[in-house]
């Protein structure tokens, strides 16, 4: 029989995981019963939110029980099938876990096309990568043309997709990242006018020269400092979207609330969280115009892929290391 191995959560993690924090097991393949399919997983999204849901706090999802497979989102191939809607051999994305197989009733799972794109693409920008960039940025945000978009984690994957889809609406797009390797990624392959290395450069004086008439949109990705600086260069009507905080989800006791928040009410400004599962009832949408974009070569995707079930643990914590490069993926099928 063929063996399925499943990453599964040992414990809570009380700061930065480490070895301790999950288990490789080794179990058998699942059987599936009617209206059920099995899926051969090919890729799983390696993504910060993930870290949230191994915490046991109130969220949009109830947290990742101990002794359960690992929460991800993942694209695989239907291998067997006893159900109408889906056909053995057709491709399909859905949250199934860090596991190379899993049996589901095909809830929330949706087929893909890898002759339209690639498969890893179905985890960054044609999928939920690019759906919280898509909806946070335009719903949230609402950038108008001439306006200034102040972008955090820019060179990540949600960020990347951020300043690109504002500059396609005629924006000024500012990005901070933490290199100048990235930096220069930004403004020279992705087309930002203007980059900000949050590392080296003083973070008060750099948003103030490359954002001279002031912030108008802030997609926020990491919270802390950067949040307040954006805060305090916040213009009249300014529009805040808060997608995440990667600066404190390894350091929960050290959070602490924005300094600068009453520029929100001296501004009249906004300040929204989004979560992208809200939109799911328009991702076709989504999809498809993002899909025009990069036929269009205004819209550009980079996906880091590692390899390995195994490998896991060191490639998960190149999302909080700065070691990534755009969308991180993990390969868990074996050839």
């Amino acid at each position: 029989m063929t063996i399925n191995k499943q990453l599964k959560l040992a414990e809570r993690p009380g700061g930065t995981p480490n070895e301790s924090t999950w288990t490789l097991e080794q179990n058998d393949m699942p059987s599936i019963e009617d209206d059920e399919i099995l899926v051969k997983i090919h890729y799983v999204s390696l993504d910060p939110a993930m870290r949230g849901w191994m915490d046991d706090t109130k969220s949009y999802l109830p947290p990742v029980g101990i002794g359960d497979v690992m929460r991800a989102l993942v694209v695989g191939e239907v291998t067997e099938s006893k159900h109408d809607n889906f056909a053995v051999g057709t491709y399909v994305q859905g949250v199934g876990g860090v596991q190379q197989y899993v049996a589901t009733d095909g809830k929330g799972w949706h087929e893909v096309d890898p002759s339209l794109a690639p498969l890893p693409m179905y985890l960054g920008v044609l999928g939920m990568t690019g759906m919280t960039a898509y909806f946070g940025l335009l719903d949230i945000g609402q950038p108008k043309a001439g306006e200034t978009v102040l972008v955090s984690g820019a060179a990540g994957a949600v960020g990347a997709v951020v300043g690109q889809i504002a500059k396609i609406k005629g924006c000024r797009v500012v990005g901070i990242a933490g290199s100048e390797e990235k930096c220069q990624r930004l403004t020279g392959e992705l087309g930002f006018d203007a980059a900000i290395n949050y590392k080296t450069d003083n973070l008060y004086k750099a948003v103030r020269e490359h954002c001279p008439k002031g912030v108008d949109v802030y997609f926020d990705n990491v919270g802390g400092e950067i949040l307040d600086v954006a805060l305090a260069n916040l213009n009249f009507k300014g529009r805040i979207a808060i997608c995440g905080a990667i600066a404190s989800y390894n350091d929960r006791a050290s959070i602490q609330g924005p300094k600068n928040y009453l520029s929100l009410l001296i501004n009249r400004g906004r300040m929204e969280g989004f979560i992208v599962l809200d939109y799911a009832k328009k991702y076709q949408e989504a999809a498809t115009q993002m899909a025009q974009w990069m036929m269009a070569g205004q819209l550009k995707e980079e996906h880091q892929i590692e390899e390995g079930i195994e490998n896991f643990l060191p490639t998960f914590m190149k999302l909080f290391n700065g070691e990534k490069k755009g969308k991180l993926i993990l390969k868990v099928a074996e050839d």
